[in-house]
């Protein structure tokens, strides 16, 4: 097991996407509380004139480097996109006040957020706290919750932290879905495990509860793509984006840079797109 997860690093880290990603995207790092150990981890991309950018925010303990397809494609279409990694809360209502103290510091009044899983969680709760004045403008989530008592662990939780990496990695390895996945998804499996410790696949429980929230929200479903379909099937995802996003062209609240919207800005993805799909078919 620790030998096939060594190499699954090896093939992503050789990555042309991820290294370009790496070498070109410097990694920021912001203090913003009086604690100098809170520490924000960030790409900021796209074009910095633009004042109201989609941020994501990472799954659990994730890294913001998780959204490099992300931060790749929709900057190379005019988009300012910020991936981050934010620093250890222990507390919802601290972790509000230190995200909204970036935002200030980025001098940024309003954002697009976009959060897989906890991330998600994270992104509805700053939300929730800043209603009387609003931060948020519009709000995308991923496989997340609205509770986090789905995080509901046995006995072993209390013993997490003696335990060997490579443990810790066949754990999380056990509540994936099991039987055959392809290439890409199980790459995606595989990158995410050395970085994060996530949760599996949401309950049905979870997800109905979701779409009781928010019963107005348009839903994007996708076929295939397992947990973390930002990875593995990033064209479909970040055309999502683009299509929610697309709402605030022309307006103070826009994304992208003015000069780079066209007619054809979305019917080139929606080409790629459909040329993906067919490729998978045929697999």
């Amino acid at each position: 097991m620790d030998h096939y997860f060594l190499d699954k690093m090896e093939e992503i880290k050789v990555s042309p996407d991820y290294n370009w990603f790496r070498s070109t995207v410097p990694l920021k790092r912001i203090i913003v509380d009086d604690d100098d150990s809170k520490v924000w981890s960030l790409y900021d991309a796209g074009p910095k004139s633009i004042r109201c950018p989609i941020i994501f925010f990472p799954p659990v303990s994730g890294t913001a480097e998780v959204f490099f397809q992300q931060v790749l494609s929709l900057t190379g279409w005019g988009y300012r996109v910020i991936s981050l990694q934010y620093p250890v809360y222990w507390d919802l209502m601290e972790f509000c006040d230190g995200f909204r103290k970036l935002l200030d510091h980025l001098q940024l009044d309003k954002v697009h957020l976009f959060g897989a899983s906890l991330g998600g969680f994270l992104a509805q709760k700053f939300a929730e706290c800043t209603h009387k004045s609003p931060r948020v403008h519009s709000l995308m989530l991923c496989n997340s919750f609205s509770d986090t008592t789905i995080f509901n662990q046995t006995w072993t939780a209390n013993s997490f932290w003696l335990m060997p990496a490579f443990m810790l990695k066949k754990i999380v390895l056990g509540n994936f879905a099991k039987g055959p996945v392809d290439p890409k998804m199980a790459d995606a499996i595989d990158f995410m495990v050395d970085r994060v410790f996530d949760q599996s696949a949401l309950s049905l429980e979870a997800k109905e509860e979701m779409y009781k929230l928010y019963p107005n929200a348009r839903r994007a479903h996708l076929k295939t793509g397992g947990n973390f379909p930002y990875l593995c099937r990033s064209a479909e995802v970040n055309l999502y984006i683009q299509i929610h996003l697309r709402q605030f062209h022309g307006t103070r609240f826009a994304a992208i840079s003015p000069s780079m919207v066209s007619a054809e800005e979305l019917e080139v993805q929606e080409s790629q797109l459909s040329g993906n799909q067919h490729s998978d078919d045929d697999q």
